[in-house]
């Protein structure tokens, strides 16, 4: 540490140019090292906090069987493979749905007719690496509410809607649109066409809100919702044949929002206390 710090000192004023007194040496050797701490500090807690959101793999949903529900209301399951889970998803919609499509046909998250271009995709953006896997999808055509069940809480759930043109969904959560299918968002079209995505948040009253996807033309896209979840809840606004989603996570809660280890939690406090006392001798 002495030896690095005297380079420092030798390669900022020079070997025999100029004779620094030493006042100038303590005070120069005492503000390295407080950057030196500082530089450290914020090193652990990036460390042991961990990186912020970024760009990521979705694990989808594996859409599975048949209609569940033996009256006019339908009922599926599917399963989403995270590196240490498995978690079983459930769909319910009273009203019934168009049709329902766990393995085969068409793949609807094409880029238009094209095939799949992860890097234009209308399904992809900065936060989701990769398109939707396989062509599994649930097609609606019914106004009403239905839900989905996560059999454990998973993170940062990712929607990705195809041919939401004549109707919206209003969820009972809040959301983000990370992408949609439209050269304004720097996107293909989706399989059925351009389109924008837009959120309306409507007062409920009385603390109660409704977080409404609207749009635009043929809209296709990708929304998130940020947290913990275990159910997710929402309203198709109108009827229409068809609209068409199917649903993603970041992992479970378990495995994104991991609580540090009581060391980890204690190199977080040592960094913060460094950093304050910087702070404070400056």
């Amino acid at each position: 540490m002495k030896f690095w710090l005297a380079l420092n000192v030798l390669g900022e004023w020079g070997v025999g140019s100029l004779h620094p007194t030493a006042l100038q040496l303590k005070e120069h050797m005492k503000y390295t090292m407080h950057q030196f701490i500082a530089s450290a500090a914020t090193a652990v807690v990036l460390a042991v906090t961990g990186p912020a959101a970024l760009a990521a793999p979705i694990f989808w949903t594996d859409w599975g069987g048949a209609d569940l529900d033996p009256s006019a209301g339908f009922q599926a399951q599917g399963t989403i493979t995270t590196p240490t889970s498995s978690v079983t998803v459930t769909y319910t919609n009273p009203n019934g749905v168009s049709f329902y499509q766990p393995s085969g046909g068409i793949d609807y998250y094409q880029n238009g007719r094209s095939g799949r271009d992860p890097a234009t995709s209308p399904y992809t953006s900065s936060a989701v690496d990769n398109i939707p896997t396989g062509t599994d999808i649930i097609a609606l055509r019914f106004a009403g509410t239905q839900t989905l069940q996560f059999s454990q809480a998973i993170a940062n759930p990712v929607f990705s809607y195809v041919s939401l043109n004549g109707n919206g969904y209003a969820f009972d959560q809040d959301f983000e649109i990370l992408s949609f299918g439209n050269a304004s968002d720097g996107n293909s079209c989706g399989y059925w066409g351009c389109g924008t995505s837009t959120k309306n948040v409507v007062d409920l009253g009385g603390g109660n809100f409704e977080y409404q996807l609207l749009g635009t033309g043929e809209p296709h896209g990708t929304l998130r919702f940020l947290g913990s979840f275990d159910t997710v809840s929402w309203r198709s606004l109108s009827n229409e044949n068809w609209n068409g989603f199917t649903v993603g996570v970041q992992g479970t809660a378990a495995e994104v929002f991991q609580t540090p280890e009581p060391g980890s939690l204690a190199l977080i406090g040592l960094a913060l206390a460094g950093l304050a006392c910087v702070r404070r001798r400056r």
